[in-house]
């Protein structure tokens, strides 16, 4: 079972990564990021030589706890409309006896998808280094996508209601030549500074 395909969301302006802003203060590569993971955490999570030896990790990202639940809310608002059509059918035809079993097979089934979409949480991982953009995806058969910081074109950070909600946000990427995204850092929490942090390291680039 695949994750859900993100739905429609709102989108703000995407990001000129080709013009330099001298207002926004230099990244200092030595020093700890303030957003997400202990970048010592890079060799558990990451999959061996993915990253090269001189490589600094700026920022290093996980989604959200709440892309567990958030990411399953269709598939599991389709299953109990399924369960309560399937219990009212019972009761049509005198079998009010069957309704216990389809809500155990119901909530079985719910428990099962948000199983599948914790494994899917674990193998996330979101990397910006002082080179690279990457995405690492897939619990099972990891799938990695990495480009280099001077072949982003832009970036969009992208807002759907149950993202505003939790404060979270998604932020797409695309390199030069692509008219759509290529990769998507989904439900990450503080997006803007996040974003702000990979405009940064592209000026960097010059």
């Amino acid at each position: 079972m695949k994750p859900p395909h993100p739905s429609p969301r709102k989108r703000e302006p995407a990001a000129d990564l080709r013009r330099a802003d001298a207002t926004e203060p230099a990244l200092s590569e030595s020093s700890e990021p303030v957003l997400g993971l202990p970048t010592n955490r890079a060799t558990t999570i990451l999959p061996a030589d993915l990253l090269q030896g001189d490589e600094i990790i700026i920022l290093l990202l996980k989604p959200s706890p709440w892309y567990i639940l958030l990411a399953s809310l269709e598939a599991l608002g389709v299953l109990a409309g399924v369960v309560c059509v399937a219990i009212w059918l019972t009761q049509q035809f005198d079998q009010p006896s069957g309704a216990q079993g389809l809500v155990l097979l119901g909530v079985s089934l719910g428990m099962i998808r948000i199983a599948w979409q914790a494994l899917q949480w674990i193998g996330a991982v979101y990397v910006l280094t002082d080179r690279r953009v990457i995405r690492v995806r897939n619990f099972f058969r990891p799938e990695v996508f990495q480009t280099e910081l001077k072949k982003l074109q832009h970036t969009d950070l992208i807002f759907s209601v149950r993202e505003r909600l939790f404060g979270l946000g998604t932020i797409a990427l695309a390199t030069a030549g692509t008219g759509v995204p290529e990769a998507y850092w989904l439900m990450i929490r503080r997006p803007l500074a996040v974003h702000r942090k990979i405009v940064q390291a592209i000026n960097r680039q010059g």
